[in-house]
């Protein structure tokens, strides 16, 4: 059920994530929280979507290893330099961050996460 605050005007998250069935339980997990969703399969494709709706987007969330020109850190450094209003979430199952390494302070949430430490690090990046 989406939290009455959300309710009136729901923080946009663009989701990168290479795994489809990863990619798409966070995306149901954030809907069901109240969010509007976007996603993208690598940074190359986030790019392209930011590039065009950069105003709507309040957070990104992104795993860093994926294949294309880009890692999702590499992701998250551009998007910090370009959009400093967007929120920042980096996730991985293969490497740790500590927070203060994460550009523009954003939060990094390690894999496996359960669906309230997903939620909350979003509400914190907003």
């Amino acid at each position: 059920m989406p939290d009455q605050d959300l309710a009136l005007s729901p923080p946009h998250v663009l989701v990168v994530e290479d795994e489809g069935l990863i990619r798409m339980m966070v995306v149901d997990m954030l809907e069901e929280a109240g969010f509007v969703v976007t996603e993208a399969h690598h940074a190359d494709a986030a790019w392209a979507i930011l590039q065009r709706r950069q105003e709507d987007i309040r957070v990104l969330f992104t795993d860093i290893d994926m294949p294309g020109s880009m890692n999702g850190f590499v992701l998250a450094e551009r998007v910090a330099d370009a959009w400093p209003h967007i929120g920042l979430v980096i996730t991985s199952g293969g490497r740790k961050l500590a927070d203060r390494e994460v550009p523009d302070h954003g939060h990094f949430l390690g894999k496996p996460y359960r669906p309230k430490d997903l939620v909350l690090a979003i509400r914190e990046a907003i």
